[in-house]
Parts: structure tokens; C-alpha cells; sequence
């Protein structure tokens, strides 16, 4: 096995989708299955669970993973101190960052960013997640965090991480911990607690919608910690990407309830320009950079 071959696997790991990974690495998905097939005979074992065009991972296969994982690591460990002398990165990287993405997706990335560039100031700036696009847009922030929109990516560059459902979440042994019937029930007779703006509200207004539903809805608010902050004083049920409750202060102390499946999922990751422009230091610092995101 190869270097690339353990990339395309731990690409494969991480979309668990053979055609996103084949377009990623630039392999047909028949050169792609062909690929882990020779890595598990080369192994003696399977590490994927396939299903037409989707794969899991075995337990067999998430072990292989962190070993691909520190090979490709220490690659890169290699290269940069083979180079470190050539590839010096100073200036300031702005980040916009959803206060959910500070606690879930951009810890690892900007540890790599810490680690092989020690030299390059770091300024996040925290805000609403349906800001994310304008802040890169205008200049704001050369790489946001956040949920991935459905409109507005025109010259946008997404790099999507981790998918997450919609859910409704409710504070554990507060009123609205139980709660039975459909979705559209749940909806139009238990308090709700919304975004205001962004990829959620727009799903639950187009499905209410759809569906003629009168939601009973008692409070709106801004980001996902106030959401869940009145969530957890017992006025509602909050709408949350699911990944608000898998990591940080969250994780405890509440519950979902399955009608906000009837949302679906969506991608959240890093966002940034196609293209940018600026001083041969800058462009060399933005170049390391999405260097570390397509990683």
C-alpha cells in the first residue's frame, strides 16, 4: 500500500459515499472499490460494510483508519521539517466560526494550524452560523465555519466535514422530555424554540409549509447555545443540528425527540473564496491553508 491509497481510504472513511470520494480523489468509483479491495486482501480484512454506493466502516476498518491516519501524519510531519525553512508562514488568518463550530469542527484544524505554522496569528471572530458566507464574501474572514447554505455559494469553496440531522431537543426530566405522535403533531402542540435565520429555520418553514402545519412556537432567538439555553430553563423544544448535542457543554442533560428527522440533514464544514488576492506572503499563507482543509 501507498500513500494515496491509504488517503483515498481515509477520505472513504470520512464521506462513507464511493462517488464523493472518487470525484475528491479523482478516481472513477469502479477504480475506487478496486482500490480497498486490494487494501483489505492486502490487510486480510474487511474494513467496509458496502451497500450499493455507500460504505461503513467495520471495527476492523475504524482501527486501519487510525493507523492510516498516523502514517499520513507523520508524512506530513516529514515534509514540514524537510522544508520548514523554505515555507515560513507569518500574517494573521481570520476565522468566523459559529460559537457550535468552536466546540465540535475547528478544534482539530486549528491545532494542525498551531502546530506547523507557530509564526501565524490566528483572529476568530464568533457569530451567527447564516453569517458565515457574508463574512468571506466581504473580507471578513478568509475560512468560516459553519453549516453549509443550500443558495448563495456562487465563487464559494465548501469543504464539508461532518453531516448532521435536525433534531428537536428537550431538557431531560423538564415538561416537554416525553413527548409522543407525529412530527406535524409534536409541531402544532409542543412549544417550540427557533433560529430566527439560517439552513434550520428555512427547512422548518418550507415543511410546515408543505405540510399546512400551525406550529406553536414560543420563542425565537439567535445561535444555537440560546436556543438551548431556553431549552434548558423548560420553555420548549429547541430545533438543533444533532451535533450540538454530541459535543461540548451539551451533551448531558438533554434529550432528542425523532420529529425533527422529518428536517434531514445537512453538511457543515469550512467556507472560503475560490479564489484570492493579495500579497505573495498572504497568498502563500492561504495556500498552506487550504492545503490543511482538503486534507
Amino acid at each position: 500500500m501507498d500513500f494515496f491509497e491509504l488517503n483515498a481510504f481515509l477520505t472513504l472513511s470520512k464521506t462513507l459515499h464511493f462517488a464523493k470520494t472518487a470525484e475528491k480523489i479523482n478516481l472513477s468509483p469502479s477504480a475506487l472499490s478496486r482500490l480497498i479491495t486490494r487494501l483489505e486482501d492486502e490487510t486480510s480484512c474487511q474494513l467496509f460494510e458496502r451497500n450499493n454506493r455507500e460504505a461503513t466502516l467495520t471495527e476492523k476498518g475504524k482501527k486501519f483508519a487510525e493507523f492510516a491516519e498516523k502514517c499520513l501524519q507523520q508524512r506530513e510531519d516529514v515534509f514540514a521539517k524537510l522544508n520548514s525553512s523554505k515555507s515560513l508562514i507569518t500574517g494573521t488568518l481570520k476565522v468566523y466560526a459559529s460559537v457550535t463550530a468552536c466546540y465540535s469542527i475547528m478544534p482539530p484544524f486549528l491545532q494542525k494550524v498551531a502546530e506547523r505554522f507557530p509564526d501565524l496569528h490566528l483572529n476568530v471572530q464568533t457569530g451567527d452560523p447564516a453569517g458565515a458566507i457574508q463574512a468571506v464574501k466581504n473580507g471578513e474572514a478568509d475560512v468560516a465555519v459553519a453549516a453549509i447554505p443550500e443558495t448563495g455559494l456562487s465563487g464559494i469553496d465548501c469543504i464539508p466535514v461532518r453531516s448532521t440531522p435536525l433534531v428537536f431537543a428537550a431538557s431531560t426530566g423538564g415538561p416537554y422530555e416525553k413527548v409522543s405522535g407525529s412530527p406535524q403533531d409534536i409541531v402544532s402542540s409542543v412549544p417550540l424554540i427557533l433560529p430566527k435565520t439560517g439552513l434550520a429555520r428555512e427547512r422548518f418553514d418550507r415543511w410546515i409549509e408543505s405540510r399546512n402545519v400551525k406550529p406553536q412556537i414560543a420563542a425565537e432567538t439567535e445561535g444555537n447555545e440560546a436556543i438551548m439555553a431556553l431549552v434548558q430553563l423548560g420553555l420548549g423544544i429547541g430545533l438543533v443540528p444533532h451535533i450540538v448535542l454530541t459535543n461540548g457543554p451539551y451533551e448531558k442533560g438533554f434529550t432528542c425527540h425523532a420529529a425533527g428527522n422529518a428536517l434531514g440533514s445537512y453538511e457543515v464544514g469550512f467556507i472560503q473564496k475560490m479564489q484570492y488576492s493579495g500579497s505573495e506572503s498572504y497568498k502563500k499563507m492561504r495556500q498552506a491553508i487550504d492545503k490543511i482543509l482538503h486534507e
